[in-house]
This record gives C-alpha cells, sequence and structure tokens, in this order.
C-alpha cells in the first residue's frame, strides 16, 4: 500500500487549491481516505475523510463548506478541493488509508484509526 499527496504550494488569503492523493497497492473501493494537516507545533489534525465505497464523507468544522473531498476510483485517486483558504489552513497535509472494515462509519478523522501513510505536501497560505 502506499500513498502519495501532492498539489501542495504557496497561495494568498482567499485562494485555492487542488491536492490529490495518489493510492497504489491497493483497491480504494475498499478503504477509506482520509486527510490531515499538521502546522507547526501543532497536533495532526484530520480535515476531511471519505469512503471508498458509497461515497460518505466528513469534514472538520474548520474546513466545512470550504472544502470538498472526492475520489475516483477508476484512477485509484482522492482529492481535496480547498478554497477560499485561510492563513490558518497552513500546514503539511497528508493523505492516510484504512480497511472499511476498521473504521466506523463514514470515516475516522483520528489519525490513529488510519494505518498507511503518505508523505505530506506543503500548504503555504501567506500575502
Amino acid at each position: 500500500v502506499q500513498l502519495q499527496a501532492s498539489g501542495g504550494g504557496l497561495v494568498q488569503p482567499g485562494g485555492s487549491l487542488r491536492l490529490s492523493c495518489a493510492a497504489s497497492g491497493f483497491t480504494l473501493a475498499s478503504y477509506a481516505i482520509g486527510w490531515f494537516r499538521q502546522a507547526p507545533g501543532k497536533e495532526r489534525e484530520g480535515v476531511s475523510c471519505i469512503r471508498g465505497s458509497g461515497g460518505s464523507t466528513y469534514y472538520s468544522h474548520s474546513v466545512k463548506g470550504r472544502f470538498t473531498i472526492s475520489r475516483d476510483n477508476a484512477k485509484n485517486m482522492v482529492y481535496l478541493q480547498m478554497n477560499n483558504l485561510e492563513p490558518e489552513d497552513a500546514a503539511v497535509y497528508y493523505c492516510a488509508a484504512v480497511l472499511l472494515s476498521r473504521v466506523a462509519f463514514p470515516c475516522s478523522a483520528h489519525s490513529t484509526s488510519y494505518d498507511y501513510w503518505g508523505p505530506g505536501t506543503q500548504v503555504t497560505v501567506s500575502s
């Protein structure tokens, strides 16, 4: 199982970015994928997650209405569209995976629930 997050970068407040998580070595439909972020000096925070089948999602309060998670099982890809970015959104973003059978519906925002992690991608929000 391998995961690779990409798409981070520098964006001005109010701007948008789309993060991608490329999954390999497993069938996306059998897993939940979570997006997490960690800013310097802060704990890792669950941002959003999506079930590999059915598509049920979760968003943290801090990003709900601004971020949208989606998946393309045919491409084994999960995306995180981030709009109206705020300086507080700046962090290293990670995607993670866990078997659907090991996580409660719809998915989990807790990093300890996930078994597989990829390297992160840096998101900087600054003018």
